[in-house]
Protein backbone atom coordinates (compact mmCIF):
# COMPACT_ATOMS: atom_id res chain seq x y z
CA UNK A 1 0.00 0.00 0.00
CA UNK A 2 1.35 3.35 -0.80
CA UNK A 3 2.57 5.78 1.74
CA UNK A 4 -0.33 8.21 2.28
CA UNK A 5 1.84 10.29 5.16
CA UNK A 6 4.38 11.72 3.07
CA UNK A 7 4.50 14.91 1.56
CA UNK A 8 3.76 15.64 -2.69
CA UNK A 9 5.72 17.21 -4.51
CA UNK A 10 5.46 19.19 -7.52
CA UNK A 11 6.29 17.38 -10.31
CA UNK A 12 4.03 14.39 -9.27
CA UNK A 13 2.08 13.36 -12.12
CA UNK A 14 1.42 16.97 -13.51
CA UNK A 15 -0.45 17.70 -10.06
CA UNK A 16 0.73 21.06 -10.04
CA UNK A 17 -2.39 22.74 -9.38
CA UNK A 18 -3.96 20.59 -6.76
CA UNK A 19 -2.51 22.46 -3.76
CA UNK A 20 -5.08 25.43 -4.78
CA UNK A 21 -8.46 22.95 -4.15
CA UNK A 22 -10.23 22.82 -0.93
CA UNK A 23 -9.95 20.25 1.73
CA UNK A 24 -13.22 19.18 0.40
CA UNK A 25 -12.28 18.46 -3.62
CA UNK A 26 -9.72 16.62 -2.25
CA UNK A 27 -11.04 14.69 -0.40
CA UNK A 28 -13.27 13.83 -3.30
CA UNK A 29 -10.12 12.91 -5.41
CA UNK A 30 -8.98 10.73 -2.65
CA UNK A 31 -12.09 9.03 -3.07
CA UNK A 32 -12.07 8.55 -6.76
CA UNK A 33 -8.54 6.59 -6.43
CA UNK A 34 -6.06 9.88 -6.09
CA UNK A 35 -3.01 8.92 -3.88
CA UNK A 36 -1.56 12.05 -4.29
CA UNK A 37 -4.58 14.30 -3.28
CA UNK A 38 -4.09 12.28 -0.31
CA UNK A 39 -0.36 13.17 0.43
CA UNK A 40 -1.80 16.62 0.21
CA UNK A 41 -4.53 16.64 2.21
CA UNK A 42 -2.59 14.66 5.08
CA UNK A 43 0.48 17.67 4.16
CA UNK A 44 -2.12 20.03 5.02
CA UNK A 45 -4.34 18.80 8.19
CA UNK A 46 -1.79 16.38 9.71
CA UNK A 47 0.15 18.62 11.57
CA UNK A 48 -2.92 20.43 12.87
CA UNK A 49 -4.04 17.18 14.16
CA UNK A 50 -0.76 16.12 16.24
CA UNK A 51 -0.73 19.72 17.88
CA UNK A 52 -3.62 19.52 19.26
CA UNK A 53 -3.05 15.93 20.16
CA UNK A 54 0.63 16.53 21.59
CA UNK A 55 -0.81 19.12 23.70
CA UNK A 56 -3.57 17.04 25.12
CA UNK A 57 -2.00 13.98 25.10
CA UNK A 58 1.77 15.70 26.36
CA UNK A 59 3.41 12.17 24.58
CA UNK A 60 4.90 12.88 21.60
CA UNK A 61 4.12 8.75 20.20
CA UNK A 62 0.73 8.82 21.57
CA UNK A 63 -0.09 12.36 19.68
CA UNK A 64 1.71 10.62 16.32
CA UNK A 65 -1.05 7.58 17.03
CA UNK A 66 -4.09 9.77 17.60
CA UNK A 67 -2.60 11.90 14.43
CA UNK A 68 -2.52 8.28 12.32
CA UNK A 69 -5.47 7.09 13.47
CA UNK A 70 -7.69 9.88 13.13
CA UNK A 71 -6.23 10.20 9.53
CA UNK A 72 -7.42 6.99 8.92
CA UNK A 73 -10.92 7.41 9.81
CA UNK A 74 -11.03 10.15 7.45
CA UNK A 75 -9.85 8.12 4.50
CA UNK A 76 -12.35 5.21 5.47
CA UNK A 77 -15.56 8.19 5.22
CA UNK A 78 -14.08 9.51 2.13
CA UNK A 79 -16.79 8.15 -0.37
CA UNK A 80 -19.24 8.88 1.74
CA UNK A 81 -18.70 12.81 2.85
CA UNK A 82 -21.25 14.62 1.86
CA UNK A 83 -20.15 17.91 0.50
CA UNK A 84 -21.08 21.16 2.54
CA UNK A 85 -22.06 19.35 5.83
CA UNK A 86 -19.16 20.47 7.67
CA UNK A 87 -15.85 21.85 7.28
CA UNK A 88 -13.50 18.53 6.87
CA UNK A 89 -11.08 20.21 9.52
CA UNK A 90 -13.68 20.57 11.64
CA UNK A 91 -14.50 17.12 11.65
CA UNK A 92 -10.62 15.91 12.24
CA UNK A 93 -10.23 18.28 15.25
CA UNK A 94 -13.57 16.49 16.60
CA UNK A 95 -11.98 13.22 15.72
CA UNK A 96 -8.75 14.07 17.34
CA UNK A 97 -10.12 15.23 20.48
CA UNK A 98 -12.22 12.00 21.03
CA UNK A 99 -9.65 9.95 20.39
CA UNK A 100 -7.14 11.53 22.99
CA UNK A 101 -10.34 11.61 25.46
CA UNK A 102 -10.47 7.76 25.49
CA UNK A 103 -6.48 7.61 25.72
CA UNK A 104 -6.38 9.63 28.80
CA UNK A 105 -9.58 7.63 30.03
CA UNK A 106 -6.97 4.46 30.52
CA UNK A 107 -5.62 6.13 33.40
CA UNK A 108 -1.90 6.37 32.53
CA UNK A 109 0.73 7.37 34.97
CA UNK A 110 2.90 8.65 32.33
CA UNK A 111 0.92 11.34 31.04
CA UNK A 112 3.46 14.10 31.31
CA UNK A 113 6.27 12.43 29.77
CA UNK A 114 8.80 15.13 28.09
CA UNK A 115 8.26 16.33 24.64
CA UNK A 116 10.80 16.10 22.05
CA UNK A 117 10.99 19.66 20.41
CA UNK A 118 13.43 20.83 17.83
CA UNK A 119 16.39 22.26 19.50
CA UNK A 120 18.07 26.19 18.38
CA UNK A 121 21.89 25.70 17.89
CA UNK A 122 21.92 29.45 18.56
CA UNK A 123 20.27 29.12 21.93
CA UNK A 124 22.81 28.52 24.98
CA UNK A 125 22.30 25.25 26.92
CA UNK A 126 21.13 27.18 29.80
CA UNK A 127 18.00 28.86 27.58
CA UNK A 128 17.21 25.60 25.30
CA UNK A 129 16.83 23.84 29.41
CA UNK A 130 14.74 26.99 30.57
CA UNK A 131 12.62 26.99 27.56
CA UNK A 132 11.75 23.08 27.88
CA UNK A 133 11.42 23.43 30.96
CA UNK A 134 8.77 26.68 30.30
CA UNK A 135 6.71 23.87 27.29
CA UNK A 136 6.83 21.12 30.66
CA UNK A 137 5.41 23.39 32.95
CA UNK A 138 3.10 24.59 30.43
CA UNK A 139 2.44 20.97 29.48
CA UNK A 140 2.23 19.88 32.59
CA UNK A 141 -0.56 22.93 34.02
CA UNK A 142 -2.93 21.78 30.59
CA UNK A 143 -2.71 18.46 31.66
CA UNK A 144 -4.37 19.70 35.30
CA UNK A 145 -7.08 21.51 33.42
CA UNK A 146 -10.88 19.50 33.13
CA UNK A 147 -11.36 17.80 30.00
CA UNK A 148 -13.22 20.56 28.66
CA UNK A 149 -10.97 23.51 29.36
CA UNK A 150 -8.10 22.18 28.00
CA UNK A 151 -9.85 21.62 24.74
CA UNK A 152 -11.10 25.06 24.53
CA UNK A 153 -7.50 26.41 25.18
CA UNK A 154 -5.20 24.14 22.95
CA UNK A 155 -7.93 25.24 20.22
CA UNK A 156 -8.19 29.01 20.79
CA UNK A 157 -4.63 29.88 22.27
CA UNK A 158 -2.41 27.28 20.55
CA UNK A 159 -4.27 26.17 17.17
CA UNK A 160 -5.43 29.84 17.31
CA UNK A 161 -9.21 28.87 16.19
CA UNK A 162 -11.99 31.65 16.11
CA UNK A 163 -14.47 30.97 18.71
CA UNK A 164 -16.90 29.88 16.22
CA UNK A 165 -14.66 27.40 14.85
CA UNK A 166 -14.24 25.96 18.63
CA UNK A 167 -17.88 25.88 18.89
CA UNK A 168 -18.31 23.95 16.24
CA UNK A 169 -15.59 21.29 17.04
CA UNK A 170 -16.86 21.36 20.49
CA UNK A 171 -20.33 21.27 19.36
CA UNK A 172 -21.23 23.92 22.26
CA UNK A 173 -22.31 27.80 21.85
CA UNK A 174 -20.06 30.21 21.43
CA UNK A 175 -20.46 31.81 24.66
CA UNK A 176 -19.58 28.11 26.07
CA UNK A 177 -16.53 28.61 24.14
CA UNK A 178 -15.51 31.71 26.06
CA UNK A 179 -16.83 30.92 29.03
CA UNK A 180 -14.39 27.65 29.18
CA UNK A 181 -11.33 29.47 27.54
CA UNK A 182 -11.69 32.30 30.23
CA UNK A 183 -12.23 30.11 33.27
CA UNK A 184 -8.77 27.90 31.44
CA UNK A 185 -6.68 30.61 31.39
CA UNK A 186 -7.56 31.65 34.86
CA UNK A 187 -6.39 28.25 36.08
CA UNK A 188 -3.39 28.08 33.58
CA UNK A 189 -2.28 31.48 35.29
CA UNK A 190 -2.76 30.36 39.01
CA UNK A 191 -1.18 26.75 38.44
CA UNK A 192 2.39 28.64 36.98
CA UNK A 193 2.13 31.71 39.07
CA UNK A 194 4.40 30.11 41.88
CA UNK A 195 7.01 29.56 39.18
CA UNK A 196 7.82 32.64 37.29
CA UNK A 197 10.99 32.94 39.15
CA UNK A 198 11.95 29.30 38.24
CA UNK A 199 10.99 29.46 34.65
CA UNK A 200 13.24 33.05 33.72
CA UNK A 201 9.85 34.92 33.15
CA UNK A 202 10.21 38.57 34.08
CA UNK A 203 7.31 40.30 36.50
CA UNK A 204 4.65 42.73 34.86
Amino acid sequence: MEDLTSYPNEAHGGFTAVPELSDEELLGQFADGNAAAARLLTGRLGPRSYSVALRMLGNQAEAEDVTQEAMMRLWKMAPDWVPGQARISTWLYRVTLNLCLDLRRRNRPDALENVAEPEDESASVVDRMQDTERKDALQAALDQLPDRQRQAVVLRHIEELSNPEIAGIMDISVEAVESLTARGKRSLAALLAGRRDELGYEHG
